[in-house]
């Protein structure tokens, strides 16, 4: 296995050859021995010492266009921060769009901000915004996943206020907040500064100029030297916490309701962060609250045979959680549910960037993939968790990396072992490569629980793929390629993907194994001007096909869409999509095959509608129609389906939050199930500072009994409920006091009862050292 694992990285190692001549430095960011009152008012005299840039560039939707609208910055650096002065003019003021929000949920607002590259890399970046009445949005762009985390909370000051001619925003960034190497006196990094001036159309504007071609546009971010006197000393910050609940829980089983069970919690905890040497930081947790305080957003899973993705929300994960991406997700932290104790280390010098975490839990929640859908399982088991990340970054063109992840309980270990790269030898051409492997012990404790305590041939997960596990042969490997070429108009790609059956990820969210795809695609794209209604329009379409291990189709699939943006910050996208699948047979698991099974043919047309008609107003529209497969009865049914969405400001203060999914399913004539889900949030925002939220989230599906081959409870109700008040003086010293409760009706129940209700408070200081 070894062997194979090294024989395909020597594929990308004479790529270490290759090397981009770096990009020539800007002048230096002045250095001012002074600080100024972050109140949004420039009337300090030390900005006119500032070096004065010009935020001039329509970069989105257009190509360096020339802005409508004046912007500038001031900037300086102290050794300790960095400080900008924002001045946007407005031609007309009464238009600014901006609303107080909670952190990072003005990113519609006009705004205005940095990104920083802190190494120089092209790797990463942070973002920095600010919208005119001072609310913060921050987040990390990562090149090498080519995802953007808004969970990602730094910090740092900032002030903003309306006037006359515009508005003006004050910040000040902590150089604390920003990994760099501090090993040479002078420093060098990477910047962009921005203004987005939403109105009919949401236009970029930026200090510098981007070349579409090119994919990656945090590489063609311009070098700034300077901060000679910055040094990352050991920064500590001591964070404790303290958590109070009271839970009321009963078990509803038919029309018995017993009484409630209650149990009050009090859990102090302690979180440390320190900066260990200018390179290295360790965190450490003791009996954290790893609790979410607001609810996740509403998903209905009907039809559906693969887990559902919740995104992570927790501080502790969140801090340096990009240092350990990769291509494929090899690392999700919501599946550690609750720990005792957790440290990690992160760190970043001339190129090696290297993170390594290691966490208990109470619980060990267990994703068990297929073919064609997984499962995940819980078990009341002690787990040890751990992963280590490497990455090595050669120059601007080369990247590569290595990966390795443990879980282990009582009955169970899985441990993953991966290996990545990426090149670009042109700013037009990517290639990503990496290749995994794994080896999984199921006990057969923990394979009587997963089937519930069946023997292994009545199990409801399929035969093959526990009995995979269970073989003397428990190692799995997978491997994934992938090619783009990108142009200023156009861009052409193919991927290739092979996991085999015994692949497992537990640490990650892998749910799909024994298959292999292939992907090709295209996309043209159009730009407008002054003389056309529309300001971009794009033509996307792609092919795919999948196998299983034993060479059986499991899908080919050939779609196409056309996307249209234009006035009013509205796009219109409307596709086809045909595809043939492979069903789930009545008699198997959906998790996996092992012989034939029928073929369906699905024929999909969908259009999506997006809109932003008026400052504070957000409405989107998802509709579609065609034949699809009825998962839980293998035939063919008609489908429709529909999601509204929803959002307006009354006034600056207040938020409705509206969100509806529809979708009704019909076979032979009659109806299988129609299913309704409703989110619904109402905020009111006191200040930057501080909130109250209420929300709503219900699920109602009813189903045709004699329309299924299995007995199906004919309806199925839930309906949670949270009441959250928040203050936040910053994303470390929060306090939060609230209400959740959870109740749900089926066919023994004649309406919705609850059967879970909480309250909470949560308080953490950040003391910064």
């Amino acid at each position: 296995m070894l062997n194979k694992v090294l024989s395909s990285l020597s594929i990308v190692a004479p790529c270490l050859w290759f090397s981009a001549p770096s990009l020539a430095a800007e002048p230096a960011i002045p250095y001012i021995n002074a600080s100024v009152n972050i109140d949004g008012k420039i009337d300090e005299t030390v900005w006119q010492q500032a070096k004065l840039i010009a935020i001039d560039n329509v970069t989105w939707p257009y190509e360096n266009t020339q802005s409508p609208v004046t912007t500038s910055v001031r900037v300086f650096e102290n050794g300790q921060s960095l400080f900008l002065a924002f001045d946007a003019k407005d031609p007309d003021p009464a238009q600014i769009r901006a609303f107080f929000r909670d952190r990072d949920r003005g990113w519609n607002d006009d705004l205005v901000g940095i990104k920083i590259d802190s190494f120089n890399n092209g790797r990463s970046a942070y973002q920095f915004f600010i919208n005119p009445l001072g609310v913060q949005q921050d987040s990390i762009e990562n090149v090498l996943s080519g995802s953007e985390d808004s969970s990602w909370n730094g910090i740092w000051d900032s002030a903003g206020q309306i006037n006359d001619s515009g508005y003006v925003v004050e910040v000040e960034i902590p150089l604390r907040v920003l990994n760099f190497d501090d090993s040479q006196d002078t420093k060098t990094m990477a910047m962009e500064f921005l203004r987005f001036y939403p109105r009919s159309e949401r236009l970029r504007i930026s200090s510098m100029q981007i070349a579409h071609e090119n994919q990656c546009w945090v590489c063609q971010m311009p070098a700034f030297t300077g901060f000679s006197g910055a040094k990352q000393n050991s920064n500590l910050a001591v964070i404790p916490a303290m958590v109070v609940s009271q839970q009321q829980t009963r078990d509803i089983d038919g029309s018995t309701i017993p009484d409630w069970e209650n149990d009050t919690n009090y859990e102090p905890g302690l979180d440390v962060k320190w900066a260990i040497t200018p390179d290295t930081t360790l965190n450490a947790t003791l009996n954290p609250d790893f609790s979410q305080v607001e609810a996740d957003n509403g998903q209905l899973s009907v039809n559906n045979s693969f887990s559902l993705f919740f995104p992570e929300k927790r501080a502790f994960f969140l801090d340096n959680a990009d240092y350990f991406s990769s291509h494929i997700n090899l690392l999700h932290t919501r599946n550690i549910a609750a720990p005792d104790y957790g440290a990690k280390l992160t760190g970043s010098k001339q190129g090696h960037t290297y993170a390594a975490f290691v966490t208990n839990d109470e619980f060990t929640n267990v994703m068990v993939p297929g073919n064609l859908g997984s499962s995940v399982v819980s078990l009341e088991q002690k787990s040890e968790n751990a992963a280590l990340r490497y990455r090595y970054d050669a120059n601007e063109t080369l990247s590569v990396g290595a990966l390795t992840t443990t879980r282990q309980s009582e009955d169970y270990k899985n441990q993953l072992l991966s290996l990545d790269g990426k090149y670009e030898p042109t700013a037009n051409d990517t290639f990503k490569a990496q290749i995994l492997t794994s080896k999984t012990d199921y006990d057969p404790a923990m394979v009587k629980e997963l089937c519930d305590d069946e023997t292994l041939e009545n199990c409801e997960i399929d035969e093959s793929v526990l009995r995979t596990q269970l073989e003397d042969d428990n190692q799995g490997l997978g491997y994934m390629l992938d090619y783009r070429h990108n142009q200023k108009h156009w861009k052409a790609f193919a991927s290739y993907r092979n996991y085999d059956a015994a692949l497992r990820a537990d640490m990650g969210f892998l749910s799909q194994v024994d298959f292999n795809k292939f992907v090709t695609g295209f996309e043209y794209r159009w730009y407008g001007d002054e003389q056309t209604w529309w300001n971009r329009t794009r033509w996307y379409t792609d092919w795919d096909i999948s196998h299983n291990e034993n060479g059986e189709l499991l899908e080919k699939e050939i779609q196409s869409n056309i996307a249209i943006s234009g006035p009013l910050q509205s796009t219109i996208d409307f596709g086809v999509d045909h595809r043939k699948r492979t069903g789930l047979r009545h008699d198997e698991s959906s998790l996996a095959i092992d012989g034939n099974t029928d073929l369906f043919s699905e024929n999909t047309q969908w259009i999506y509608l997006e809109s932003k008609p008026a400052p504070g107003v957000f409405s989107g529209l998802t509709l579609r129609t065609g034949n699809r497969v009825d998962l839980a009865n293998n035939r063919m049914a008609d489908e429709r389906y529909i999601r509204p969405l929803l959002d307006f400001y009354l006034g600056q203060h207040f938020e409705v939050r509206l969100r509806h999914t529809y979708q009704k399913l019909t076979a032979d004539g009659m109806e299988v199930f129609t299913a309704n889900l409703s989110d619904i949030r109402f905020t009111y925002q006191f200040n930057i500072n501080s909130y109250l939220r209420l929300a709503f989230i219900k699920t109602d599906i009813r189903r045709n009994q004699a329309n299924y081959i299995d007995d199906v409870d004919s309806q199925y109700k839930r309906l949670s409920t949270q009441l959250l008040y928040a203050y936040k003086l910053n994303p470390q010293t929060v306090f939060f006091a609230g209400y959740s409760d959870n109740g749900y009706q089926d066919d023994d129940l004649s309406k919705i009862s609850k059967d879970n209700k909480t309250f909470f408070a949560k308080f953490s200081y950040a003391w910064l050292l």
